[in-house]
């Protein structure tokens, strides 16, 4: 039984677009839920574990990470409640991850069986119409977002790689002013930096005027600056 705070976060997460509370209630049972609880830095899922699942993430917050042979890990992504995880996965013919999924506090996920969401159920629920449809949208949203992590992954310049970081976050947010789930180091392993190099250079555009910060809290001062620095790359 989730409990009234997980429900609302369900509502927030895009697989539930456009349902309300009430039809939210009703669909769940159809959609054969589960619940599982995780310690922090336990590891959900390893690259290689056949994924039958969609999983959202009713409490807590979770780190999916790409490791070479060589042990090194790049952050592909911070995912906070209301977030999902794995339903690209699902949708392959194999279901074998490419990531590991690792828990960065306690958390709580709601676990989909992928048949429940596109081959409806036995009363013929006219919820599950929306719900093919708005995971359309989260695999179109997904690639969207893997095609802008592979622009960084072939960006060379320390610039380039935080204000394409920063102006995606931008377009994301709507709005100049935004806050990342990433800290510091999470955010220097994302773009595949050096962490020192990083702060360095983030504080060479905050006194040049072009982004101002605190934290996680980010504004973008000067936009078309932002722009002009992507045609001109310079080295950390």
């Amino acid at each position: 039984m989730l409990t009234q705070n997980q429900l609302h976060t369900l509502l927030k997460s895009a697989l539930f677009r456009n349902i309300c509370l009430e039809d939210l209630i009703k669909l769940l049972p159809c959609l054969k839920i589960a619940t599982k609880t995780f310690e922090a830095e336990h590891v959900i899922l390893t690259q290689g574990t056949k994924v039958q699942y969609i999983y959202i993430i009713l409490e807590g917050n979770v780190e999916i990470a790409k490791e070479n042979f060589a042990g090194q890990k790049n952050i592909v992504s911070i995912l906070p409640p209301s977030h999902l995880f794995g339903e690209g996965i699902v949708c392959t013919k194999e279901r074998i991850s490419p990531v590991v999924v690792t828990a960065l506090t306690p958390v709580t996920l709601l676990l989909i069986p992928y048949e429940r969401i596109i081959g409806g159920c036995e009363h013929s629920c006219s919820f599950h119409h929306s719900l093919i449809h708005n995971m359309m949208i989260l695999l179109g949203e997904k690639n969207h977002y893997l095609n802008i992590k592979m622009d960084l992954v072939l960006l060379k310049g320390m610039r380039e790689k935080i204000v394409t970081y920063l102006l995606s976050e931008a377009c994301s947010n709507q709005s100049a002013s935004f806050t990342i789930h990433l800290n510091r180091n999470q955010l220097a392993d994302y773009l595949n930096v050096s962490r020192t190099s990083m702060c360095r250079e983030l504080g060479r555009m905050k006194e040049e005027g072009l982004i101002d910060y605190y934290q996680n809290s980010f504004k973008i001062l000067d936009e078309k600056k932002l722009h002009d620095a992507l045609s001109m790359p310079r080295k950390a």
